[in-house]
């Protein structure tokens, strides 16, 4: 019905940069709020990141300064622009969606996850 794929993730050096997208396909009438989590190796998944549909942003302190997410209404598209990136970012990154359907219906859906590797 809903699709959420992630692309954009590997391997890079600590101070380095990755960007992560997220795209939405299937019977989507409107994406509302969109957001990106991470899990690392232990740990709980956590918020990194939202942006609502009218581009209002929230981010994690951990990456404040550091990501930036950004989304395209038009094309159902998210991303997120990761700058500065430490080995603490290490992590599954998965994006998710508020979403409304043509039928009416509304769901939260999760894409399947990237691995981002902040290494040396």
């Amino acid at each position: 019905q809903v699709q959420l794929v992630e692309s954009g993730g590997g391997l890079v050096q600590p101070g380095g940069s990755l960007k992560l997208s997220c795209a939405a396909s299937g019977s989507i009438f409107r994406l509302n709020t969109m957001g990106w989590y991470r899990q690392a190796p232990g740990k709980q998944r956590e918020l990194v990141a939202t942006i609502a549909y009218g581009g209002t942003t929230n981010y994690a302190d951990s990456v404040k300064g550091r990501f930036t997410i950004s989304r395209d209404n038009a094309k159902n598209t998210g991303d997120l622009q990761m700058t500065n990136l430490k080995p603490e970012d290490t992590a599954v990154y998965s994006c998710n969606a508020q979403v409304v359907l043509y039928s009416g219906q509304r769901s939260v859906y999760w894409g399947q996850g990237t691995q981002v590797t902040v290494s040396s």
